[in-house]
């Protein structure tokens, strides 16, 4: 009878824990709101002040591209919070249709009546009332079927050749997908996303060392093939040579970033801008910057991405020492595709670069681009706010397991009952870089 009375007990006691630990919720990391916040707003600024005279030469009206940056971040805040309230388990379901819907999405292009064709290059669909980059889209959901792939198969990704090429294969289906576009910037942005995943993800660097060999010579062809991809790296080397040929942006760019000098010429007072600079407003608004808040803005921008990415990535260790590895791993993706498609659009308009067709995230004028960068941030600040979660319920257990256990009532026979079996720790099979592996089984997939 003691027996019942103390398993009904534990029984309780068990249920009462489990309840307070439902009970207990996360918080967004501040840091990384404040970041992303500082960001939005420097980027209403610039396109504010740099999207004028675009808009008057067009005759669409001076405000016309600034309404509609503020209009996509409506619709890209509404994507992000339903984002931020979704269990990342439950994403994580949906692994193999994500990865259907990247495929669909850039073969949608294609499609008569649908596919939006500008200037040669078939990268949008038309949605009514804008048209739609569905490479942006392509970007966060590629991430999401990557970091499931990665935990998945975390164990044989580091030690067979088959676990580590099956994403690289995928990647270079998806990036003859977007070549038939055309589109060279973002097919380099993802395998370079891919690259830096399987690196954190904990694959095998000599292994990895052979396909990217491999794929080097056939990178190099598809960029020199086309004549206007040639162009645009010969004019890179010497924008001066042909000024207002193929040099034209980027002599065009040089200029207003030499303007900027120190503190720049004034917010509004940029000279490029007024129909000088083509893409002021979008792919070489950090120019604008530049000439307007000169070097100083120039290191508030740089500053403003490295402490964003800096922050992921530290989010994303966290996780995998907690042995969260799918959310880890969307931190860390997010991490690698916001810091290189930074670095290259800065890149770009410096001149240390050729000329690409990547903006800077959330600063730059853009419809597709500018929601999907929120997502990918509802995305990140979901993986902050799950961390938290974990970390407030890991010290209530430890303060539970701390605390005496309560006197019962009333006086109650001795009993001789055994402690309760403890279950044999299991092995941790994290292979990820930033925590000691183990030996792999060879058995089979490991699911999370």
């Amino acid at each position: 009878m003691a027996r019942v009375h103390d398993t009904a007990l534990h029984d309780s006691v068990g249920a009462r824990q489990a309840t307070r630990l439902d009970e207990i919720h996360g918080r967004f990391d501040p840091w990384l709101v404040g970041i992303m916040v500082a960001i939005a707003t420097l980027g209403v600024i610039m396109v504010a002040s740099s999207s004028i005279a675009v808009g008057e030469d067009m005759g669409v009206g001076r405000y016309y591209f600034l309404s509609r940056h503020f209009m996509f971040i409506g619709l890209g805040l509404g994507l992000a919070f339903a984002v931020m309230r979704t269990e990342l388990k439950t994403i994580e379901k949906y692994d193999r249709f994500v990865l259907l819907m990247c495929a669909g999405l850039l073969l949608l292009v294609f499609v008569p009546g649908l596919g939006r064709s500008v200037n040669g290059a078939h990268r949008w669909i038309n949605l009514g009332i804008s048209n739609f980059q569905v490479v942006e889209a392509v970007k966060v959901i590629y991430i999401v079927w990557l970091a499931s792939y990665l935990v998945r198969f975390r164990d044989e990704v580091n030690a067979t050749w088959g676990a580590m090429l099956k994403p690289i294969g995928v990647a270079v289906v998806l990036v003859g997908l977007l070549l038939l576009q055309p589109d060279f910037g973002s097919s380099m942005l993802l395998l370079g996303v891919t690259a830096g995943m399987l690196v954190l993800g904990g694959g095998h660097l000599k292994r990895m060392m052979l396909p990217v060999l491999l794929l080097l010579p056939a990178v190099v062809a598809v960029a020199v093939m086309e004549p206007y991809r040639l162009r645009r790296i010969t004019s890179f080397m010497n924008p001066w040579e042909d000024q207002l040929g193929a040099g034209y942006q980027l002599s065009n760019a040089l200029m207003a970033v030499g303007r900027g000098e120190f503190s720049g010429v004034g917010l509004g007072a940029s000279v490029q801008k007024l129909s000088y600079l083509p893409e002021a407003h979008t792919d070489f608004i950090f120019s604008v910057l530049a000439e307007e808040l000169g070097f100083l803005g120039v290191c508030l921008v740089v500053g403003l991405f490295v402490a964003l990415v800096g922050r992921a990535l530290w989010v994303g260790l966290k996780c995998v020492e907690m042995r969260r590895h799918f959310a880890g791993y969307c931190a860390f993706g997010v991490a690698l595709m916001i810091g290189l498609q930074s670095l290259v659009s800065i890149g770009v308009n410096l001149g240390l670069l050729p000329t690409k067709g990547l903006t800077l995230p959330l600063v730059s004028s853009g419809g597709s681009s500018v929601m999907m960068t929120c997502v990918a941030f509802g995305l990140l600040l979901r993986v902050s706010y799950e961390l938290d979660r974990a970390q407030r319920q890991v010290a209530r257990l430890r303060g539970d397991a701390a605390a005496p256990a309560p006197a019962p009532a009333g006086p109650m026979p001795p009993t001789h009952q055994p402690p309760l079996p403890v279950p044999p720790a299991t092995a941790k099979r994290g292979t990820s870089r930033l925590q000691q592996r183990v030996e792999p089984s060879f058995g089979g997939r490991s699911h999370a």
